[in-house]
């Protein structure tokens, strides 16, 4: 049975225009010790998407329909309070988007750590700081550092003493968003390098959200392509690069550069991602796909398993596969 299974999972947020499709029927599951990788352009959801695991949405955000089930039991139905006392930091943790950011200035980094020790559970202050010690050092910072104020850490330790915290009770899921935006690439290196370690040593399952392709293929097990609230391509990392079968996967691995080809002009994916309070009534990728035909105008394609264990929503997949030589 996975960790985490969600299915059919859609949240909206209510504005004065209307309502903002963010998450529009997502269906995907993490493994214990599974990394997924989902990825995305700026706006596309991954981050509301995160929100909604945890049910951390703010006032104008609501679930309209969905599971999010955690070691089979359903967390949707639960009561905030349900939820903060039984699912959040004890069994999924979360490393917000800009984390660095995310600590208090006014209060030392050690005391923030043990706080959220001391919430969750019974333990005697003592006990909160000794356990704060030991995750700052596994976690690569002098654990007397816990002393001093955020603003006395530099941007990698930050982050770290981020994931320290988000270890404090080790959970079984930790969800990292952009967990290495705004660091340079040797402390980014040095935060994958922890991340890594961090789910071999403990079988940590990650759902680790990014726009970076390069460091999702690097770090994950399994690969979520997102575009406008929805999971337009899904499956092992290895496929999901190796023979991409969605033209939007395909336009986002085009952009980068490879250092091992070539050189060769790098492909842009034309227009922009739509607004999610009124997507394209059938696949929302059409208005910017080679490929568009009359039915990717009319008729919304449904994710299928186009090889064993690898997904895809797009309704010439297979003419994909054939034209550009992808795929067994």
């Amino acid at each position: 049975m996975a960790l985490l299974k969600v299915e059919g999972l859609k949240m909206y947020y209510g504005t004065s225009e209307g309502e903002v499709r963010a998450v529009d029927g997502i269906d995907f599951e993490v493994g214990e010790g599974e990394i997924l990788g989902i990825v995305g352009e700026s706006g596309c959801g991954k981050s509301s998407l995160a929100s909604t695991l945890l049910k951390l949405l703010p006032s104008n955000g609501r679930i309209a329909d969905g599971k999010v089930l955690l070691d089979g039991e359903d967390l949707i139905p639960m009561s905030d309070s349900e939820i903060r006392r039984k699912v959040r930091w004890t069994k999924v943790s979360l490393v917000p988007q800009g984390a660095m950011n995310a600590l208090n200035p006014v209060f030392r980094v050690g005391d923030q750590i043990a706080e959220a020790i001391t919430v969750h559970t019974d333990v005697s202050n003592s006990d909160a700081k000794a356990r704060t010690a030991e995750l700052l050092k596994l976690v690569g910072v002098d654990p007397t550092r816990g002393r001093h104020f955020p603003h006395e850490f530099s941007g990698g330790m930050k982050q770290r003493a981020m994931i320290a915290m988000a270890l404090a009770l080790s959970p079984k899921l930790v969800i990292a968003d952009e967990p290495t935006t705004a660091l340079d690439v040797i402390v980014q290196a040095g935060i994958i390098r922890l991340l890594m370690s961090i789910r071999n040593e403990f079988k940590t399952s990650f759902i680790l959200i990014s726009h970076d392709l390069a460091l999702v293929a690097q770090m994950s097990d399994k690969t979520a392509i997102m575009y406008a609230g929805k999971f337009v391509e899904y499956g092992d990392s290895t496929a999901i690069y190796g023979t991409p079968l969605h033209p939007y996967t395909i336009g986002m691995i085009g952009a980068f550069a490879d250092i091992r080809k070539p050189k060769e002009k790098l492909v842009s994916i034309p227009g922009s991602p739509p607004k999610l309070i009124d997507p394209p009534p059938s696949c929302r990728f059409n208005p910017r796909c080679p490929y568009a035909a009359d039915i990717c105008r009319t008729k919304e394609p449904p994710l299928e398993e186009a090889m064993p264990g690898h997904y895809v929503a797009c309704h010439f997949w297979k003419e994909i596969k054939e034209r550009t030589g992808t795929g067994t």
